[in-house]
């Protein structure tokens, strides 16, 4: 077989390219902004501070150190702050081969978030379980075998029906067929991998239904990458999407705790200046 006729069988499969995203959220919006790493509530409190002062509106929080890293009283603190300012947060699951004592993770950043053994895997049920119990509705995860188990839980009415799961980028996520298998075991949200060009964006898209997240300033552990530039085109084809500011040059601070308070709360507050600087280039298109 060549490639023409690899890529023929491909498209009968329907893999075909992508074009034009005609879906938005249901609110009718095209995108919406997250700001990952929001490490707790006051994390979480500068966030929306400094949203309030730059005229942004954050859509969505995400946290990397985990459930497990959190007071209940934290959780709910959260929760709390998000339900007054219209925002989802987004807790990650469990322990993952990156703190673990095994070595891979040392070297291969690819099985960051994998949940070693059934004791891992059993480890973040516990973790969705518990956030859930506080009010918890939206979930990050690592490890595919966790997603699949989670996807069927809320199947069978173990998990609320309405429970987003979104796919971490520490889950390889390079092509059509794969967010495809992600969103068919049950992701909701879907993290696609910080470098793919435009048209594999389009690819992915046309195959799957849930949102798109993906990072424009892209973290120096999973890239490095600066594509401000490159929005208007992610949002004509990658449709609906959350637009998710990193930052380069910043250290990897989980798991977070008060020694890094002031460091967490600057990060914060800086990706939410970088999420004025996309914003001001999609208005610009607007106006053009």
């Amino acid at each position: 077989m060549n490639l023409r006729e690899a890529r023929a069988l491909l498209a009968d499969r329907g893999f075909a390219p992508g074009d034009t995203s005609t879906r938005t959220f249901p609110d009718g919006s095209p995108y919406k902004v997250e700001i990952p790493s929001c490490e707790g509530p006051g994390v979480m409190t500068a966030v929306l501070e400094e949203a309030k002062s730059r005229g942004i509106t954050i859509d969505r929080v995400s946290q990397g150190s985990g459930v497990m890293m959190l007071t209940d009283g934290e959780i709910e603190e959260m929760l709390s702050l998000g339900a007054s300012a219209g925002v989802e947060v987004c807790l990650f699951l469990g322990p993952r081969g990156s703190w673990d004592i095994g070595g891979q993770a040392k070297v291969s950043a690819a099985v960051g978030g994998v949940a070693r053994g059934n004791d891992q895997v059993a480890a973040s049920l516990c973790d969705a379980f518990r956030a859930v119990e506080l009010g918890v509705r939206s979930l990050l995860v690592g490890d595919i075998g966790v997603l699949e188990i989670m996807g069927r839980l809320k199947v069978e009415g173990e998990l609320p029906a309405d429970l987003v799961l979104k796919t971490s980028v520490l889950m390889p996520l390079p092509n059509a067929p794969t967010a495809q298998l992600y969103e068919r075991l049950g992701a909701t949200s879907l993290n696609v991998s910080t470098d793919l060009p435009v048209p594999v964006l389009a690819e992915i898209r046309s195959v799957t239904t849930v949102p798109i997240d993906m990072y424009i300033e892209v973290p120096d552990d999973q890239g490095g990458h600066v594509r401000f530039y490159d929005v208007p085109e992610i949002v004509r084809v990658a449709a609906p999407v959350y637009l998710k500011m990193g930052l380069r040059n910043a250290p990897n601070i989980y798991p977070v705790g008060a020694h890094l308070a002031s460091t967490a709360e600057a990060l914060g507050r800086e990706r939410v200046r970088r999420a004025e600087l996309i914003l001001r280039l999609l208005a610009e298109q607007d106006e053009a």
